[in-house]
């Protein structure tokens, strides 16, 4: 989630580990330009797999970890409930159909319906070369 744009990449899976989160990095870095022309700052939790202990990170990312509970420094924690909505109140019979819901609405969230949750006054402004 990029707070000013409204940019947002979504992966949705059923498990993780440390090789699947290191593929997933990688395509990450493919899908958004990640590089010597482009630098992304991925801002992470403490979770198991997202330690770098023998992670491979892509060139053009930088992996920089929370203190433990920090949403106000996580913008996508802002974002839960926009993707959680469809869900409220319904009870749904299978982890398949939880993931078809989530994953459809995730679809429909644009940058002008993200960044109004995300887009804080404190938030430094991105420096566009002159």
């Amino acid at each position: 989630m990029q707070p000013t744009s409204g940019e947002a990449v979504w992966y949705l899976c059923s498990s993780l580990s440390k090789p699947f989160f290191a593929e997933l990095l990688a395509t990450f870095a493919r899908e958004t330009g990640a590089g010597r022309e482009r630098s992304i700052v991925l801002v992470l939790d403490n979770a198991g797999w997202h330690g770098p202990k023998d992670l491979p990170i892509p060139d053009g990312i930088r992996l920089v970890f929370l203190p433990p509970y920090s949403p106000e420094l996580q913008p996508a924690e802002h974002l839960w409930p926009l993707v959680d909505e469809p869900i409220v109140n319904r009870h749904l019979a299978t982890l398949d159909e939880l993931s078809t819901i989530v994953a459809e609405r995730c679809r429909q969230l644009d940058a002008a319906t993200l960044q109004p949750h995300t887009n804080f006054y404190w938030w430094p402004r991105p420096v566009q070369p002159s």
